[in-house]
């Protein structure tokens, strides 16, 4: 039928559309009649654009590819979790020394958030057994910066881009006592692990009387009522012993390159 063509059912057959590089746009609104080359070539007009999502996707793109480009011949390494309130005279700091020495010495990479407190002993430890001392720094509101022994530092914008940096390259992880972040760190492995995202990763609490109530109240209350499995307590390794701690580490790592 003549003049059908055009129309079908009331609706056009190809109506108006707009193009935003793949992305097609039809129906009514206003046309835009410039095109992309000429947005990005005058150098006029608002810079709104520089905050929008699509601009986000390219700065977390960036992170990543920042990321394992810089960390991708790293040797086997641990990460060290710890508060970054930790002070230079507390116990504490000179057992994130003791414990970075030991992984050193084990032909361990020591991986922590590159900032003050427990992050620093740690860096500090590894640096001084001549290991290789790597941080993982985020932007925060206050300033942190990188401490001096940190040999290679990655900075990141994003939290979920650098713990991926963390799992990733990490053989296991070790938490001393900490804060939010090292709990949020600790329950994000555990979680990756549980659900088999990640395989042979031992997760090692350090200091009985600072975790004990944590892993007392997951054993007497989440397992005890079902909401996790014997082999998900089984994740969690509790100790005061350096050497032991090294020790699950080693052992993690050789069954590791077993199935590898």
């Amino acid at each position: 039928m003549a003049g059908v063509t055009e129309q079908t059912n009331g609706f056009s057959e190809h109506p108006p559309e707009r193009h935003r590089g793949p992305v097609v746009l039809r129906g009514s609104g206003d046309a835009d009649a410039s095109t992309t080359d000429q947005r990005l070539l005058d150098s006029r007009g608002p810079s709104d654009w520089v905050h929008t999502d699509p601009w986000r996707v390219l700065r977390i793109q960036a992170e990543f590819v920042e990321g394992f480009g810089a960390l991708a011949e790293v040797p086997r390494a641990v990460t060290v979790f710890g508060s970054a309130r930790t002070k230079r005279d507390h116990p504490e700091y000179q057992l994130g020394r003791d414990i970075g020495a030991a992984l050193a010495g084990a032909g361990f990479a020591t991986i922590t958030g590159g900032g003050p407190g427990a992050m620093e002993a740690v860096n500090r430890g590894a640096r001084d057994a001549g290991g290789m001392s790597i941080g993982l720094g985020i932007e925060l509101p206050f300033e942190q910066g990188f401490n001096p022994w940190v040999d290679l530092g990655v900075n990141f914008r994003y939290f979920f881009a650098r713990k991926t940096m963390f799992v990733k390259y990490s053989q296991a992880f070790i938490c001393l006592p900490g804060g939010f972040g090292t709990l949020d760190e600790l329950f994000e492995a555990l979680t990756l692990v549980q659900t088999k995202k990640v395989t042979k990763f031992p997760v090692v609490l350090f200091g009985t009387k600072y975790w004990g109530g944590l892993y007392e109240w997951i054993k007497d209350s989440l397992y005890a009522e079902g909401k996790i499995g014997e082999q998900d307590l089984q994740l969690l390794h509790l100790t005061d012993d350096i050497d032991d701690a090294v020790n699950v580490v080693l052992k993690a790592y050789q069954a590791w390159e077993e199935t590898h």
